[in-house]
């Protein structure tokens, strides 16, 4: 593991941290590597009870991931390997078999909502804020099967609503929903945590692998696939100019081509 993604044992729990608080914890490709790194630790040590995911700070819990790497991209292959590789990563953590549990305080975006609202349990503090604002900011798009998991989640309309109006919902408002299973004062993130964490450890490990591995495979079920939309979006001028205004903190100009 890098420096960057940290992994401890606490007794039962596996602790998860992603540890880039001045880059509000945004992932590189080697954080990813490592999160399923972090994935098989759980898997092959039975005596792990629960898997426990936040960013380190409390700016935020992942700030999706590093744009600085969508430089490297150039054709809109380059970005069907990439939603490829972001989707089998959540899918590895959504295949964990214990149960895992999102801590969120800050911003969760972009990749970080993806691993969030992969999570079994979320806890989350209400200066959280929860969305994936491309529409403003770098123009590309989602897998199929990260719309898929939202839509779950948070049903058509909102979905829509936070994806083409860029919004950021609050804390208060995905508690609302049922997203947010437990909200907390801001204080309070890491007790609240523990008292899930602890409950969740007393319980049938079998029981609750079954619960979540159906789940998995229903949301899987009718995914349908969309490399054709991915290869648009990521090969086009706009999301091109998107990136490159990004990194020099610039207003993008979008011409829908």
């Amino acid at each position: 593991m890098s420096d960057d993604l940290l992994v401890s044992r606490d007794g039962s729990v596996l602790r998860v941290t992603f540890n880039r608080p001045e880059q509000r914890n945004a992932l590189t490709w080697q954080m990813y590597a490592d999160l399923v790194g972090a994935c098989e630790l759980a898997d092959t040590d039975a005596d792990i009870r629960v898997m426990v995911l936040r960013g380190a700070g409390d700016a935020a819990f992942v700030a999706g991931t590093d744009i600085s790497q969508f430089s490297e991209f150039r054709t809109g292959e380059d970005g069907i390997a990439y939603e490829r590789k972001i989707s089998s990563v959540v899918d590895r953590l959504a295949s964990v078999r214990v149960p895992t549990v999102a801590a969120i305080s800050g911003f969760c975006v972009g990749g970080g909502l993806a691993l969030a609202a992969v999570c079994d349990i979320r806890v989350a503090t209400p200066s959280a804020r929860f969305g994936v604002p491309i529409a403003r900011t770098l123009g590309n798009c989602l897998a199929m099967s990260t719309y898929s998991l939202l839509v779950g989640h948070l049903g058509q309309a909102r979905t829509l609503d936070m994806l083409l109006r860029a919004r950021l919902f609050t804390g208060e408002e995905m508690h609302a929903v049922g997203f947010v299973a437990e909200l907390c004062g801001e204080a309070e993130l890491d007790a609240c945590t523990s008292s899930v964490v602890d409950r969740l450890s007393a319980h049938a490990p079998l029981t609750m692998w079954a619960a979540k591995e159906s789940v998995r495979r229903l949301r899987q079920a009718n995914t349908p696939n969309g490399d054709d939309i991915v290869r648009t979006v990521y090969g086009s001028e706009d999301f091109h100019h998107g990136v490159a205004s990004f990194v020099a903190k610039r207003k993008p100009r979008w011409l829908g081509r």
